[in-house]
């Protein structure tokens, strides 16, 4: 019996063709989507290496605290969403600078490996105390009168307005980001306490509000992407951050430790490659493993990442 196509047997092979064509670009919109979140929250860990070279785990746990923050602005405070995005951006900022006064600035001048672990434990203080207060369980985030919408694109592709949400707010915070380190005279000051702290230092800098506010616009960036993560998915829970903590200490590694251009980059690509073998590969691989892979791979075949330096000895 004669298979018929679309349009007869002719028309199969390029019906085929023509579906993944749309699968592949599909995935390439939800992938830039995926790495638009994770260059936010990606380039507070960059800031803060490039600062004080310093691996920041508990920069996961901020990311949560956003998601949370913003969910008690909707719940508590019925503030509108624009509202609740900036208030969830600056609470995570003071909890980032929190820690760095608390966890990081007591032992910076110890050994590398006691500030690591203190950057983990306050993680899994944080965690532990929204457990306490919010409960373990996964939640739905609040309903702030947004629905989610499909835009159609022509050809079978389609993009949500949560996407295109996540998709300029990361733009949006980047040029910001940018702006703010290359066109003001504060932007100059963290740049030279990046470069050389001492000299930063006799040049008049107060160094540890350079470093403060590091750790308050990494954090903020961690909190918009967390919000963003909440709303699109619609899940909330106290340990939401882990893994995509983990994941963006890869991005920072594939993209360079210290480069701000690479950790885009490196987002990008990594937000990309997921889509991708999610849409391709899922019955074979888990996608949470391929940012590890990535990481190992790259710490094996070129440990200087895309654009940055090689990771210092411990």
């Amino acid at each position: 019996m004669r298979h018929q196509g679309v349009g007869g047997e002719g028309d199969l092979p390029s019906f085929y063709e023509k579906v993944g064509e749309v699968l592949f670009w599909q995935q390439m919109i939800n992938g830039l989507t995926l790495g638009s979140v994770y260059v936010l929250i990606a380039l507070g860990l960059t800031m803060v290496y490039g600062v004080l070279k310093l691996l920041h785990f508990a920069h996961g746990t901020v990311y949560m605290v956003g998601a949370f923050s913003a969910m008690v602005g909707i719940l508590y405070l019925h503030l509108p969403f624009l509202a609740v995005f900036l208030l969830s951006m600056l609470l995570a900022g003071v909890v980032g600078v929190i820690i760095e006064r608390v966890a990081y600035r007591p032992l910076r001048n110890s050994h590398p490996i006691n500030i690591l672990i203190s950057g983990i434990g306050i993680s899994i203080v944080l965690e532990n105390l929204f457990r306490l207060f919010f409960g373990a369980q996964t939640r739905p985030f609040p309903n702030i009168g947004l629905t989610s919408q499909t835009v159609t694109l022509g050809d079978g592709l389609s993009v949500t307005n949560f996407q295109i949400y996540i998709l300029v707010s990361a733009v949006v915070l980047v040029g910001l980001l940018q702006f703010l380190i290359k066109g003001t005279r504060v932007g100059t000051a963290l740049l030279a306490t990046s470069q050389d702290m001492k000299a930063a230092r006799l040049m008049g800098i107060d160094i540890n509000r350079m470093v403060a506010l590091t750790f308050f616009l990494g954090s903020a960036l961690a909190a918009a992407a967390g919000t963003l993560v909440a709303l699109y998915f619609n899940a909330i829970y106290p340990t939401m951050g882990s893994i995509p903590g983990l994941k963006a200490f890869s991005v920072v590694v594939l993209g360079g430790l210290g480069s701000i251009p690479g950790t885009i980059v490196g987002g990008l690509l990594l937000g990309i490659i997921e889509s991708l073998g999610a849409g391709y590969f899922q019955t074979i691989i888990d996608t949470d493993s391929i940012a590890f892979i990535i990481l190992i791979f790259v710490l094996l075949i070129k440990p200087t990442g895309l654009f940055g330096q090689r990771i210092e000895k411990v």
